[in-house]
């Protein structure tokens, strides 16, 4: 596959290596958060590997030049977008010295969006944004941005305050992305599924298309990990590949794989079966569940079908269907093609449910 070693197995962080592969990142941080500054030591490391440049925000100049190689460009210098152009051609990374305290959030936002950036990970010892009750918000919107802002979690104080309003300004600007985490988080911010901290985008919102070859390791992985957890039935490789081809993917910002589905036809009843219906961690509450299921049941009646069902062995799982209109029905009211070959143990705990194609799902 283009854009990452074929020879190799497929990884998360191969996943995302290969998304950030000649492209520039913007990492922001104080200088009193690299005081320990192995993370991102190794971090620069990789992503130079990986051909993806960085420019490095922060507040010391023997700081940046010790971690970069190279002398720092100061933010308000008025040829910026051009010295950091002509740094990059000579170094993987570049970086840029902006004023400390509240100088330092304005000066990171400017620079990325002077330069043009798509994405800016901006390090904070708290990490995340908290939502109300103490949780951390994986994946935020600007739109829930801005009521955070409103109504700020448990222990979001005034300097937190100030810090988002500066990614509200920024999204507003146009800058794509903005990760939030801690120095230690900082892998597993870029190179994991799950993240370590919150992803903040200009919009949010969900599209659902066909998966293409493309999307196809991600995808087979996903229904591995789905498999190990015990939310999806072990597939061969051959059925693994069935998935795959009547697969389908909800898209975050276009880029995102947040989770995945099948519709997989059984011809002799017209009846359709949403198969290996995967939601990452990441990406739980924010509706991408309720948008397969709306792809499915559209793609059915496109074709004609008779009624949809499916199979979980998971109560939680089965609860969620019930909220999109499916009933719980008797084994023998899903096409006797779906049980040959199946496990007979796991057939004793699993539950049928099934929605007729005239019906329309009910909420999320």
């Amino acid at each position: 596959m283009a854009g990452r070693d074929s020879a190799g197995p497929f990884s998360e962080k191969g996943f995302y290596l290969a998304e950030f592969r000649g492209r520039t990142l913007a990492i922001a941080a104080r200088a009193a958060e690299l005081a320990r500054p192995a993370p991102l030591e190794q971090l620069l490391k990789e992503l130079a590997a990986n051909h993806t440049r960085v420019v490095l925000v922060t507040t010391d100049a023997g700081v940046a030049a010790a971690l970069v190689g190279s002398q720092p460009h100061h933010a308000a210098d008025p040829s910026l977008e051009t010295a950091v152009w002509r740094s990059l051609l000579r170094a993987p990374h570049a970086s840029v010295v902006a004023p400390d305290g509240e100088g330092f959030l304005h000066a990171w936002r400017e620079v990325a969006l002077r330069l043009g950036l798509h994405k800016l990970v901006l390090v904070d010892p708290e990490g995340g944004l908290r939502k109300p009750g103490g949780s951390t918000g994986s994946f935020v919107g600007l739109e829930e941005l801005r009521r955070s802002l409103r109504e700020p979690g448990e222990g979001e104080g005034t300097r937190r305050a100030a810090l988002l309003r500066e990614i509200d300004l920024a999204l507003g600007a146009g800058l794509g992305a903005v990760n939030l985490c801690t120095l230690e988080g900082l892998a597993d911010e870029l190179f994991t599924y799950a993240g370590s901290g919150t992803l903040f985008t200009r919009e949010r919102y969900v599209a659902v298309r066909k998966l293409g070859l493309d999307d196809y390791d991600l995808a087979a992985d996903l229904v591995s990990k789905g498999v190990a957890e015990g939310y999806l039935a072990p597939r061969s490789a051959g059925e693994v590949e069935r998935v795959l081809v009547a697969g389908f993917g909800a898209f975050v910002e276009g880029s995102h794989l947040a989770g995945l589905g099948a519709l997989l036809e059984h011809g002799e009843e017209r009846a359709g079966e949403i198969a290996s219906l995967y939601t990452l961690t990441r990406f739980i509450g924010e509706g991408v569940g309720a948008h397969l299921i709306g792809f499915a049941l559209e793609r059915a009646r496109q074709r004609a079908l008779s009624y949809v069902f499916a199979c979980s062995t998971a109560e939680r799982v089965a609860r969620f269907f019930e909220r999109q209109g499916f009933r719980r029905v008797a084994p023998g009211e899903v096409p006797a093609s779906k049980w040959r070959d199946y496990d007979p143990e796991r057939r004793q705990r699993v539950v049928c449910l099934r929605v007729e194609c005239a019906s329309t799902p009910a909420r999320d």
